[in-house]
Order: C-alpha cells, then structure tokens, then sequence
C-alpha cells in the first residue's frame, strides 16, 4: 500500500511510531490545456506517476517509509487563459494550502513531506518555493523537487532542456506512459512541430500563450513522442525523487542523532 489516504488512522500511527522514517510525497500540478490531443491533467499525471514508482521502488526500503498524498491538483495557470478548460488559483491559495497541508502533518508527527511538482509556470513554482520558504521559518524542512534547477535540467530530454516542452515531446511521452488512453494520438501525430523557447518568452515579457505562437496551447514535437521515450523518462524523474526522499530522511536522522 503507497497512498497514504488509503490507511486507516490506527495505520498512520504505526506508520508514524515505526522504526523507518517516513516520507510523504505532496504530488503537485494544475489543470490547463495542452495541446489538442494531450489531457488537461497532464502535469498531475506526471507528478502522480513520478510519486507511484518512487514509492515502490523504495517499497522494501529498510530507512524509509514513502507514501503519496492526496495530489493538489490545481495551481497559478494564468498563461493558458485564453484557452477553454484551464483553471487557475491565486498564489497566496496554493501558497497557503501547501503550508497548511505540510503543518497538519508535522503537528502529528509528518515533518518530512517532499512537494513533487510538474507544472512550470514561473508563479507557480515562486509559489511553491516561497511556501517550502515559510515552512522553514516555521521550523519545518520540506523538501521540494525543483526540476528547473540546472543539475535536474541536464539529466532530462533534450525536448526539456529547450524550453519548448509546453505539451510537446517530452509531456507527452510521459502521458503515453503512464495514461495512453487519454492521448487522442491521431490527433498527436498531425501535429507540426512549433519550437518556443519558453524561458526566453516569458523574460521578453510575454504572459500567455497566444503572444508565444501557441495557438493550439503547445510547443515542442509532440507527433515525436513514444511510450518508450516516456518510461525512460519518468526512470530519471523517478531517480531524481529518490535522490530527494533519501536527502530529507537524511536530514531528520541527523536531528534526531544530534539531539541532547
């Protein structure tokens, strides 16, 4: 059993007075259009995924203890607004509800929650770090899988490393993977290739998609993408969370082992 919801509340205090450390991953995404043949759940699908291989591969883990939370499914989606089915939060209601979600947890003796995020707009994630930032101030480590770092960046795609992954290659390999039923894939593969560098969009000051030349809400190649590419993606994603999990037990062994 990985999902942490699906335990009965005497489980979750063995889980909490257990001889492993336990992890509680917080998959994070928002609903937004991408493109006309991928799901508006696309980046949650991905953060789910990303959070289920990690806990099975860490099912047996004599250190750890990892199960996923209920996804936050929502986030700042301001850039796909001129587009039928986004649905945008304000910053301060993500910001608030990570916080909130990962302080009931610690009050019950859950300090150690890795946010898994897979959507990209520039307030989201400023959202998402903030809110890591005001858990710190607050005495509570989370961790946070930051997949725009750099040394995260060069171990992904090339698709990804461009910039022009809104729905393309990269996203939709991944969906493929893990969700092939909800890939129209006549419509993926009439698809031309629309190259966007996103980060230097978005630094030009462009605030949505339409100003990019998105006018079908996507960039990249996504008539490239294959099942295949997308399971060895989420193998390197899954790696990356690994890394995270182990960083945060970690971090908590070291507390405890210091404490007079």
């Amino acid at each position: 059993m990985t999902r942490f919801a699906d335990l009965t509340s005497p489980q979750v205090a063995a889980l909490r007075d257990g001889p492993r450390t336990p992890v509680l991953l917080l998959p994070v995404g928002a609903i937004e259009p991408h493109g006309p043949h991928a799901p508006l759940d696309t980046d949650p699908i991905i953060s789910a995924g990303m959070c289920a291989r990690a806990a099975a591969r860490l099912a047996d883990d004599p250190e750890v203890h990892v199960l996923v939370l209920p996804a936050l499914p929502y986030g700042v989606t301001d850039f796909a607004a001129g587009f039928p089915g986004a649905i945008s939060v304000g910053a301060e209601t993500v910001h608030n509800v990570v916080v909130e979600i990962c302080l009931s947890l610690d009050a019950q003796g859950f300090p150690d929650v890795v946010v898994v995020n897979n959507h990209f707009e520039p307030a989201h994630v400023r959202t998402l770090r903030r809110a890591v930032d005001t858990l710190a101030e607050r005495g509570v480590r989370t961790g946070y899988l930051d997949l725009l770092r750099r040394a995260a960046v060069a171990r992904l795609t090339a698709e990804f490393r461009s910039g022009s992954c809104h729905a393309g290659r990269y996203e939709t390999s991944l969906v493929l993977a893990e969700r092939p039923d909800l890939v129209d894939t006549a419509a993926m593969s009439a698809l031309p290739a629309v190259p966007v560098d996103l980060p230097a969009e978005m630094g030009a000051g462009r605030r949505d998609f339409l100003a990019m030349g998105m006018s079908q809400a996507y960039c990249g190649a996504p008539a490239e993408a294959t099942a295949d590419e997308g399971t060895d993606t989420f193998t390197q994603l899954t790696a990356l969370l690994v890394e995270a999990i182990r960083d945060q037990a970690a971090h908590r062994r070291e507390r405890r082992e210091g404490a007079p």
